[in-house]
This record gives C-alpha cells, sequence and structure tokens, in this order.
C-alpha cells in the first residue's frame, strides 16, 4: 500500500461500525459528560472489545472517585475511537499513539493525558521465513495505521528491503494469526493475540519488534484539549481512576483476566501469553515522549504525515502518575 493510502487509512472518517456502536449506547456523551441526578458525573470512554491491553476501562468503577461514574462505549478500531474523542462522541477513549499524531498533525484536538499499554508487536514468519532477509518476494500482513506498521516499515529500511519487493497485505488484527496458518499470508507483522497463537502454531519471530527509535510505544488515553480547559479536575479524576486500574491489572492478571475470558470468550492460556509482551502503564515519562516524538518523525520520514508534531503538541503531562 502506497503512503498516501496509508495515510486515508489513519486519519479517515468514523465508519459506520463506530455510528452503531455508538447509537447503541444508553445516553450520548453530551447528556453523559454533564452532571446527572444526585449529582453523579458520568464520563463515557472508548475502548475495543475482549483484548487484555484494552480491557481497563471495564475495571474504571473499582477505582473511580465519589460522584463519578463510567460508560463504555466499545468500538472497532483505533482511528475510529480517535475520531470519537475528536468528534465529542466520547469523552476519553484508549487509542493507538499513531492515530492520535495523525490526527494532531492536521490540527484536531485530541490530546494524550496518559500512556495505557506498551508493546504487543510481533515480526512473524511462517514455514521457511526465519529473517527479515527471507521476506523479499513473500507475503507480509500488516495492520494499517498502525504503531506495528510503523515500527514494520522502519525495520525493513534498517535491513535495506524495499516494501516494494514484497506484496503488503492489510489484515484485521483478528484474523492476523489464521491467515498465516492457512498460508494466505507468508508473514506479518501484527499485534498480539495472534503473536501468541502464531508462535504457539510453530512460526518464527523474526526480529526484536521493538529495537527500533519508537520503541513499545503503542496506546495512550485520550481527551480533547477543549474538555482539559473545561474541566481540569475532571480529567485528572479520570487520569488518577486510569492509573490506579493499569496499577492493578500489572499486579493482578490472575484476577481480572478470568473475568475478561468470562465476558468476552478466548483462551485464557494465549491471553496471558499475550500479556508478557504487553506492559501496562499510565505514566508519560520523558522517555515515553522522546519515542512519540520518533515516532512522529517516522512517520513523516515515511511519508504518512508532511509535518511531525512535537511532544509538546501531542502530550499532556499535568495529569499522569510519575514513571
Amino acid at each position: 500500500m502506497s503512503p498516501q493510502l496509508v495515510r486515508r487509512a489513519i486519519a479517515g472518517t468514523v465508519a459506520a461500525t463506530t455510528v452503531l456502536a455508538l447509537a447503541a449506547c444508553s445516553s450520548d456523551s453530551a447528556e453523559a459528560s454533564g452532571s446527572g441526578d444526585g449529582g453523579t458525573e458520568t464520563v463515557t470512554i472508548g475502548t475495543l472489545r475482549g483484548q487484555p491491553h484494552f480491557y481497563a476501562p471495564f475495571l474504571y468503577e473499582e477505582y473511580a472517585p465519589e460522584g463519578v461514574e463510567f460508560e463504555v462505549v466499545v468500538l472497532d478500531t483505533a482511528p475510529s475511537l480517535t475520531d470519537a474523542v475528536i468528534s465529542g462522541d466520547v469523552d476519553f477513549s484508549i487509542t493507538g499513539v499513531v492515530a492520535t499524531i495523525a490526527s494532531v498533525a492536521q490540527d484536531r484536538d485530541i490530546t494524550l493525558v496518559a500512556s495505557a499499554a506498551d508493546g504487543g508487536f510481533g515480526f512473524i514468519g511462517g514455514e521457511g521465513i526465519e529473517t527479515v532477509a527471507d521476506l523479499t518476494g513473500k507475503t507480509v500482513g500488516y495492520i494499517q495505521g498502525s504503531a506495528p506498521e510503523i515500527a514494520m516499515r522502519l525495520i525493513l529500511e534498517e535491513n535495506g528491503i524495499d516494501p516494494s519487493s514484497l506484496e503488503l497485505i492489510a489484515v484485521p488484527p483478528p484474523e492476523m494469526a489464521s491467515a498465516l496458518g492457512s498460508g494466505s499470508i507468508d508473514a506479518f507483522f501484527g499485534t498480539e493475540i495472534a503473536v501468541s497463537l502464531a508462535t504457539a502454531a510453530g512460526a518464527n519471530e523474526l526480529t526484536d519488534p521493538y529495537a527500533t527509535p519508537i520503541g513499545r510505544v503503542n496506546l495512550g488515553l485520550t481527551t480533547t484539549g477543549a474538555l482539559i480547559e473545561e474541566d481540569p479536575e475532571l480529567v485528572q479524576a479520570v487520569v488518577d481512576t486510569h492509573a490506579a486500574t493499569t496499577e492493578y491489572m500489572a499486579d493482578n492478571i490472575d484476577e481480572w483476566l478470568p473475568e475478561m475470558v468470562a465476558e468476552f470468550g478466548g483462551d485464557q492460556d494465549v491471553f496471558e501469553s499475550a500479556l508478557d509482551n504487553f506492559w501496562l502503564r499510565a505514566d508519560l515519562s520523558e522517555e515515553y515522549q522522546t519515542q512519540v516524538e520518533a515516532l512522529a518523525d517516522a512517520m513523516v520520514s515515511l511519508d504518512v504525515i508532511d509535518t511531525a508534531p512535537t511532544a509538546a503538541d501531542l502530550v499532556d503531562t499535568s495529569f499522569a502518575p510519575d514513571a
């Protein structure tokens, strides 16, 4: 896929599935972000369904301060989560940093107020593919508009491989492992749980997926600058809730993961393997900000965006806990 098509995929408008998901909510964000009966304030937060690194919002109620409650809105992709925040359909979302950078580069109003989950990447080869050099002429699956895609392109560049020498195919994350297993693709640069499923079936990890300047940066907690200006106390309450939740999740996988599996289904052993490749967090350390800037710079060098936003453009460090 050309960089121009990548641009469209990253910064595209809210998909019909997003609209349907939002329409299914019991109340819209305009109502939710105001005070309700008895002085309770309902905050809407977007996330993805049934994935452990996106699961924190389902546990926010356990750590919410008095007077704040959460309504979780399930969407389908990181770009749709980003769009939902910008449009005001949700107040906050756990979403991809790449989609956030692309939006800020277009002067859209969205800001990272906490990190959420690092990592979850894997560069995986099928039978007979053991190194990055073996990919020439092969069909490689990737996730359009994602941090793993940027990492993949950086790794190909570092290994002197022209992407045009590969057949790059955008594959939805839930289909990645099965596409490799069926032979539809020869390799993929994707995310968990596809990485754990594929390696458990005998596939090869081709290289360290984090050995680029962007490191492990993947997901963050976002809201709008408008909401930060209008109600910084609410933003602080949400970030504090998020920080307490991610800290609990990192230390107590055996408690919450069975609950997630019971609610959404899936193989608990695979999820446990996947979580070994994720780092749940909430801080916005200097290293994190440097990696976010490196990601923005990489997006420029790969012609995904025209101008790289700085960390100051992308991140508001006023609310997140110290590293």
